[in-house]
């Protein structure tokens, strides 16, 4: 009896290994995300092995159903709606379920979104730290990405469309505006997009439609320097907006850090606003 974690393919459907293939083909059951979805990508490769629901609002009924089965010879394969199962998908629970009662967990690896992104982002991979999505309301993503600021690793995320622009500033705006970074849209899909530059310039790039708002985005960020920034340019601006309107705290702070002035304005802004 065996637990298999089948990587499919996250967006071109040509990225897909022929022992997944082959391992979808010989389980008796493939316990799916969103079995509608995948089961495009089973009858685009003929694999007609029955699809159960397995996701996040059933995850802890359907992993002592999906135990239960693989104790009485059932062979099950796990996948996700794409890439790497359990990678911010749903599967923690089978996999620990299934490894404490002595059931074989077997890895059929592939495509995943993380590595994809970092193997472009011409930012160092030696170390790096997935986080998966930040928090969607803005205090607490601002306070996750403070806890993250020190952090020396590459950091890795996923966000969304609807969120894309707003994590961008507070990025920006906690980590640093200079800070270098890599945006990753609908990787391997028709509309593939990637753009590297400082968290400043890719937030002008998606106020400016550069990089458009559609899609999947993976977010890959320079870990923080080994040496403290010459100008806290937050700390300056804080400091300014007590006697001046955002507008020219942000061209003062231009003037010092050389950042952009245009940042530094929406950075203004969110500070003000509180």
């Amino acid at each position: 009896m065996k637990l298999y974690i089948v990587a499919t393919p996250i967006g071109n459907l040509e990225d897909f290994t022929f022992r997944a293939i082959s391992t979808l083909k010989s389980v008796d059951l493939i316990a799916a995300e969103d079995t509608r979805h995948s089961r495009t990508l089973m009858q685009h490769y003929g694999i007609e092995t029955p699809l159960v629901a397995y996701h996040d609002h059933n995850e802890t009924e359907a992993s002592e159903g999906l135990v239960a089965q693989m104790q009485q010879g059932t062979s099950i394969a796990l996948i996700s709606d794409a890439g790497t199962p359990l990678i911010s998908d749903p599967g923690y629970r089978l996999v620990k379920l299934a490894r404490r009662v002595g059931i074989e967990v077997v890895t059929i690896p592939g495509p995943s979104a993380v590595t994809a992104a970092l193997s472009i982002s011409g930012l160092p991979t030696d170390r790096f730290l997935f986080v998966g999505f930040l928090p969607s309301k803005r205090q607490a993503r601002q306070k996750t990405l403070k806890a993250l600021s020190k952090e020396a690793a590459t950091l890795v995320c996923y966000e969304s469309r609807h969120r894309i622009q707003d994590s961008l500033r507070d990025m920006a705006l906690v980590l640093g505006p200079g800070r270098q970074a890599t945006v990753a849209r609908e990787l391997t899909k028709r509309f593939e997009q990637s753009r590297q530059g400082t968290l400043g310039e890719l937030c002008e790039a998606v106020d400016n439609n550069e990089i458009v708002a559609k899609g999947e985005f993976v977010v890959v960020i320079e870990g923080s320097p080994a040496e403290t920034p010459i100008y806290d340019h937050v700390a300056l601006m804080q400091a300014l907006l007590v006697e001046l309107p955002p507008r020219k705290a942000a061209g003062i702070v231009s003037q010092v850090t050389g950042e952009s002035r245009k940042t530094l304005y929406d950075i203004a802004v969110i500070l003000k606003s509180g």
